[in-house]
């Protein structure tokens, strides 16, 4: 059992490694160029779809890592939290191997300066207060819920209103980790990709211990862990 657990830790370090590997780059090309391109384009900066109520993301602005991108193919976006999105669950096509290597593909040619951007960024919400915590409760409660709802499953009362359509994700969901989910509240979804404003850049607002409090709250008391 144990050399069953090491082999297979072993494969994700190699996986996931941080090195480009010409041959999962030629094969994630291919890939990419079959089945990915008509969404995202050659750029990857996504390609307009008429009848799409959200558009495909800008795949160069990406916060995501490698690994990230590997489960958002396999999976598709829904599983991932999505409200509404024209991303697939690309399991019931290709294969484990096929989708590591087209998230290679994506990760070094079009995510990669901006997932080290957010890499490079330090976060440590270890040391924060409980007053601070609190605090990013309430805020979430008083701000994020109105979109994303009270128990974050994308159901604010924002969403009831037919004027003005908005897709908040289902944060019990998503991908993204405790840091990943500070820098979208602080930067805003464009930033990372997102073809609309819909999610807003809070670090005008709130500085960067508050936003980490909200973060915190969403990681510890919303997510669920998957």
């Amino acid at each position: 059992m144990k050399t069953i657990v090491a082999m297979t830790v072993l494969v994700s370090t190699l996986l996931f490694a941080g090195d480009i590997n010409t041959t999962l780059m030629k094969q994630g090309e291919a890939i990419f160029q079959q089945t990915c391109i008509g969404c995202h384009g050659a750029d990857g900066k996504g390609v307009e779809q008429g009848g799409f109520n959200v558009q495909p993301r800008n795949l160069s602005k990406t916060i995501l890592s490698e690994e990230q991108i590997f489960h958002v193919a396999k999976k598709g976006a829904f599983y991932w939290g999505a409200v509404v999105t024209g991303m697939p669950a690309w399991e019931y096509v290709y294969d484990d191997a096929s989708l590591h290597a087209v998230a290679h593909y994506i990760y070094h040619t079009f995510g990669k300066k901006s997932s080290d951007e957010a890499k490079a960024y330090e976060y440590d919400s270890s040391s924060l207060s409980e007053k601070v915590i609190k605090r990013g409760k309430k805020i979430y409660s008083r701000t994020c819920a109105y979109c994303h709802g009270k128990q974050g499953h994308g159901q604010g009362v924002a969403t009831y209103n037919p004027e003005q359509s908005i897709f908040p994700y289902d944060l019990t969901k998503i991908i993204l980790d405790e840091k990943q989910i500070f820098l979208f509240a602080k930067h805003g979804g464009e930033h990372w990709g997102s073809q609309s404003d819909d999610m807003p850049a809070w670090g005008v607002k709130y500085d960067d211990e508050t936003l980490m409090g909200i973060a915190k709250y969403i990681e510890d008391h919303l997510k669920v862990k998957r």
